[in-house]
């Protein structure tokens, strides 16, 4: 890497492969036509236009996945696992910010580098488990959204499952009216459920000394408590997420001066800090609420029974003493907003995944069909065979190929941040690299 400053301080970052050269310009076409410049002057009030990235990266860390999860985590073990969901929240702020940062300093994303960096096949074969950490993700939006069309209009889980990619599709169309107003909406309605989880905290009562030791003392009680939490881990970090930042920071037009791009890396982590906060505050309450009704010695017969087995399609019974009879309703709403919101972050970091490895665009729709029907098949197989039951112990099983994905996306992220010669003064203390 060749570093050039001229009287003005604008450096230009030029990295060498080969025959190949990349400049700071990004190499991705925007998938949102409104461009943001950001102003070459320092104020705090440039943090604004850096909203935005964690937080679409944020979806993913309160997508349906993670709702079956934190369910089943509660009703099981009651706090037990929740050190689990602050473990892996702090190491995402510090996964996630150093994604950003290789977007921000190198103007290429993570799976750019790894095209530049390592020999064809290798390259194939993170492309591949890339590919396959997608699918894994969309399983659980896949089930997610079947099982909030159950609850909305009593449609059957399997039809539901087919039904989920006429509604993406559909929800992709809705983008010409600008993707950041999508976007609010999606949030709105996710954060929607949110409220109301944080409103039933108050009736459910978790015991306070319980929750801070179930989140600062970390234990493994009970048969299958190791296989939820590796479930938790691969629900909150997921691997396309590190693709997925490390390009849309690149959606942002900074000023090439070491000034703004420090700036840049500052606000982008005090962004998705406050992104990820959100986040976590809502999955301990989900675990909390769970925890709290399903281990109380109060619980009638019929809730006893959807506590041993609790799913998504079982799950708005927690939120019965806030809600009332909306409360299937109001959850089934925020369920498909979640589940249908990921799913364009999804392809998103599909799209990237692709262009980056292979130098291949394609149409965001096409993207989208083809990654659902690898979703599809296995979904509806099991809703067919194992129905809701089994739909939702899918979705663990899918939560925890993530798990197992994480390192073959975070063992190169390490490597790019921590060279000299791509991130200059940006690169990793052995301290985050450790």
């Amino acid at each position: 890497m060749a570093v050039t400053s001229s009287n003005s301080e604008q450096p230009q970052f030029i990295a060498s492969t080969g025959n190949r050269s990349f400049s700071n310009a990004p190499l991705i076409e925007n998938t949102d036509t409104d461009q943001i410049v950001v102003p070459d002057k320092t104020s705090w009030k440039n943090l604004f236009a850096y909203m935005g990235p964690g937080f679409l990266v944020s979806i993913a860390y309160i997508d349906p996945g993670n709702f079956e999860t934190d369910l089943q985590s509660g009703a099981q073990y009651k706090y037990g696992l929740l050190w689990i969901i602050l473990l892996a929240s702090c190491a995402a702020l510090v996964i996630q910010s150093l994604a950003a940062n290789l977007g921000v300093v190198t103007g290429k994303h993570l799976a750019e580098h790894c095209r530049a960096e390592y020999p064809r096949v290798t390259n194939f074969i993170l492309w591949v488990l890339a590919e396959i950490s997608i699918v894994a993700c969309d399983i659980p939006e896949v089930i997610g959204t079947a099982f909030a069309l159950n609850m909305l209009f009593n449609i059957p889980i399997w039809i539901g499952v087919l039904l989920t990619g006429l509604s993406t599709l559909l929800l992709l169309a809705l983008q010409q009216y600008g993707v950041r107003k999508l976007e609010f909406l999606i949030a709105f309605l996710v954060l929607t459920i949110a409220g109301c989880f944080f409103a039933e905290l108050g009736y459910a009562k978790p015991d306070a000394a319980e929750v801070l030791n179930g989140l600062f003392v970390p234990q493994l009680k009970g048969s299958g408590a190791t296989g939820l939490a590796i479930s938790l881990l691969g629900a909150m970090v997921m691997p396309h997420n590190l693709f997925l930042h490390s390009a849309l920071v690149l959606s942002r037009k900074i000023p090439r001066s070491v000034r703004g791009i420090k700036e840049a890396c500052r606000f982008y982590m005090i962004e998705s800090g406050f992104a990820l906060m959100v986040a976590f505050l809502i999955n301990v309450s989900v675990i909390s609420v769970s925890g709290a009704v399903c281990n109380s010695a109060d619980l009638n017969a019929e809730d006893q029974m959807n506590c041993k087995d609790l799913d998504l399609n079982k799950a708005s019974f927690l939120l019965r003493n806030v809600l009332g009879s909306w409360s299937s309703k109001l959850f089934a709403v925020a369920l498909l907003a979640s589940g249908q919101s990921s799913t364009i972050t999804g392809t998103y970091a599909g799209q990237y995944v692709m262009q980056g490895f292979l130098d291949l665009r394609l149409k965001p729709w096409l993207r989208n069909f083809l990654t659902r029907c690898l979703a599809i098949v296995p979904s509806l197989i099991v809703a067919v065979i194992g129905g809701s039951s089994g739909a939702g112990k899918l979705i663990i099983i899918a939560s925890m190929i993530l798990s197992f994905e994480l390192p073959f996306a975070l063992i190169p992220l390490l490597k790019f941040t921590s060279s000299k010669t791509k991130m200059g003064a940006y690169a990793n203390s052995t301290a985050v690299s450790f």
